[in-house]
């Protein structure tokens, strides 16, 4: 989301340094949307994606749809979510054209929309499947009763929602135990939480904590919430947007050791401003 206009506005061989950097680092997962960058995102990456002579089997390609957002690059007067046969598989294959790719690896349903018709859903999934347009399916912030409502007709494998060290919600209100329950992949969007992004108590008592124990780890403050996350057995994907190098680098340290058990609670301490329940 952050590699064009909404965000750092990376030039075409900008773009293909960072891919390769990336798998470089084991990074081989670009998520995407069809929203990104006012429906921009997606085609600059697939320009830059086709000249980098990048194997396609060798990475995985994330689109996202349902969200129509009004926007110079479609005919929509109002923020809006469509779930319509018809768009599902033209949403596919739009992202498919602009990707420059054969396949994708997944496909998400962006955000829930209280006109989703099941049946209908269900039927795009199973055409862009039977057809080797999509490898696999998944929903985006969906709680578990709408992703109930999904599976009734179809199975889901992934669903990527908000969560981190200072959005507890899915820990605390069912929603990863539903996934574990019913072997559903969680991602998680946003996984340095509002840490880096407001200067407010919580984030200060969390900086204060992450700071003692990078030294004890021997790591960053920003790899230590992703340690914190990956310690999850859910067992929790972090889609991070950073396009720092360094950063990057940094955030990769995170899966080369495993948070111990007492820290781990003392950031959801930290967190919560008092004691765990």
């Amino acid at each position: 989301m952050t590699w064009g206009v909404w965000g750092k506005k990376l030039d075409k061989n900008q773009k293909i340094d960072l891919m390769n950097f990336c798998i470089e680092m084991g990074i081989t997962t670009f998520d995407h949307a069809d929203i990104y960058g006012g429906y921009t995102n997606e085609s600059d990456f697939g320009n830059a994606f086709v000249e980098s002579q990048i194997k396609r089997e060798d990475i995985q390609l994330i689109s996202k749809c349902g969200i129509q957002l009004p926007s110079a690059n479609r005919n929509t007067k109002i923020h809006h979510y469509n779930y319509s046969k018809s768009h599902i598989i033209w949403s596919a294959e739009n992202a498919l054209k602009n990707l420059k790719t054969d396949y994708l690896d997944l496909l998400l349903l962006h955000r829930p929309s209280p006109l989703m018709q099941v049946d209908e859903i269900a039927e795009a999934i199973e055409k862009l499947i039977s057809e080797g347009k999509i490898l696999d399916v998944g929903v985006s912030n969906f709680t578990p009763s709408q992703t109930d409502l999904i599976q009734s007709k179809t199975k889901i494998n992934y669903n990527q929602i908000e969560f981190s060290v200072t959005h507890l919600e899915p820990m605390l209100d069912g929603s990863l135990d539903y996934m574990q329950l019913h072997k559903i992949q969680p991602m998680c969007w946003s996984p340095m939480g509002s840490v880096f992004k407001k200067v407010d108590e919580k984030s200060i008592r969390i900086i204060k904590l992450a700071s003692e124990l990078s030294l004890k780890y021997n790591v960053e403050i920003d790899a230590l919430l992703l340690a914190w996350i990956l310690k999850h057995p859910a067992g929790i994907l972090p889609v991070f947007g950073t396009t720092n190098k360094t950063r990057i680098a940094n955030l990769m340290k995170a899966t080369t050791f495993e948070m111990e058990l007492e820290d781990w609670f003392a950031f959801w301490t930290e967190s919560a401003g008092n004691h765990v329940p």
